[in-house]
């Protein structure tokens, strides 16, 4: 789909409504690889996946739906993370479909969740739309989720939600993302365990301040950690997309003089600086290790499923969508 600008330009495909390339000025911003079944083979680092039913960790690989203990795929230690070992990331979407959406062109995936997918109670439609466009020389592309309880199984009036996009990006001019400079809106997060579940409450983030700027190394800093913009779990709706964009984190690098800028409705997000990516050399690419990438992903708390206080901002509710918008703004000096 092209944005209108020459040499910017962006790829979907259906495994996963999975962002495959978004060019800026000639380079393309994300990892991913040149063949669709390619991220089926070795996409262990969810490249530009569609992330759901749930995103990031869930304690336990459980919790309670409609009054019933819910047991979940243990895919990450004894946790369940992103949705479980074949979340939607994993699976095949219906799209691109060429639509027009609030007067952008863009296209649409959907996919059909089953009731008991992952182990997940009641069916979930999930829409996805990818709409382009060009704001005073910046390449636009904005992701909107829309997610819905459909079928009338018996003592299902509530399954779990959660979605986000997983690209990684390298906005650099070499094989790493050192060198690239990051602005976070907010150094509140929530601390957590060993496994990557919140311990409790939310604090500052030791040695990172709110909108100052700093640098990515060779190895630090190396944050994996959840983010929080708004920190009154109890104003977060279910449909986030009525609520003001916000800025999350902006990037620059000095080599290239590209830009990224991330904005969601969202009330948190994951930034993630790639320590665990393993990706072998293929299709004519070179292998890929750590700090190959970063991630921002807009989401709800962790783990709120499990505690009491956040778990309605990650309740799906018949006849309640889930909803929620993010922009990615790239450009050039």
């Amino acid at each position: 789909m092209s944005s209108s600008l020459p040499e910017s330009s962006f790829t979907f495909i259906p495994q996963g409504a999975a962002i495959q390339e978004f060019r800026v000025a000639g380079h393309n911003l994300v990892q991913g690889f040149p063949k669709a079944e390619l991220y089926k083979t070795h996409n262990g680092p969810y490249y530009g996946e569609t992330i759901g039913r749930t995103t990031n960790r869930i304690s336990g690989a459980k919790t309670k739906l409609n009054e019933k203990e819910v047991h979940l795929a243990s895919n990450n230690g004894q946790n369940s993370l992103h949705g479980g070992a074949e979340g939607w990331g994993k699976k095949t979407f219906d799209g691109p479909k060429p639509i027009n959406r609030n007067g952008k062109e863009g296209v649409m995936f959907s996919y059909h969740s089953p009731d008991g997918d992952e182990g997940y109670p009641g069916a979930v439609d999930l829409k996805v739309w990818y709409t382009a466009g060009i704001e005073h020389g910046k390449t636009v592309l904005e992701i909107e989720y829309e997610a819905e309880m459909v079928g009338e199984e018996d003592g299902v009036e509530e399954t779990a939600i959660g979605v986000t996009n997983h690209s990684y990006f390298n906005i650099g001019d070499g094989p790493s993302i050192e060198g690239t400079e990051i602005t976070l809106a907010t150094n509140l997060y929530q601390p957590c365990d060993e496994g990557g579940i919140p311990k409790g409450g939310i604090e500052p983030y030791p040695g990172i301040e709110a909108k100052k700027t700093f640098t990515l190394g060779a190895k630090e800093p190396d944050p994996d950690d959840c983010f929080i913009l708004n920190d009154e779990p109890s104003s977060i709706p279910v449909d986030t997309r009525s609520l003001p964009l916000k800025t999350l984190v902006t990037a620059y690098h000095p080599g290239t003089k590209l830009h990224l800028e991330v904005e969601s409705t969202e009330p948190a997000f994951q930034f993630y600086t790639g320590r665990n990516i393993d990706v072998p050399a293929v299709a004519g690419l070179p292998a890929r290790g750590p700090r190959t990438g970063f991630c921002v992903e807009p989401s709800r708390y962790v783990n709120a499923l499990n505690v009491p206080e956040y778990r309605s901002m990650a309740i799906l509710k018949r006849g309640r969508p889930f909803g929620s918008r993010v922009i990615y703004r790239g450009w050039k000096d």
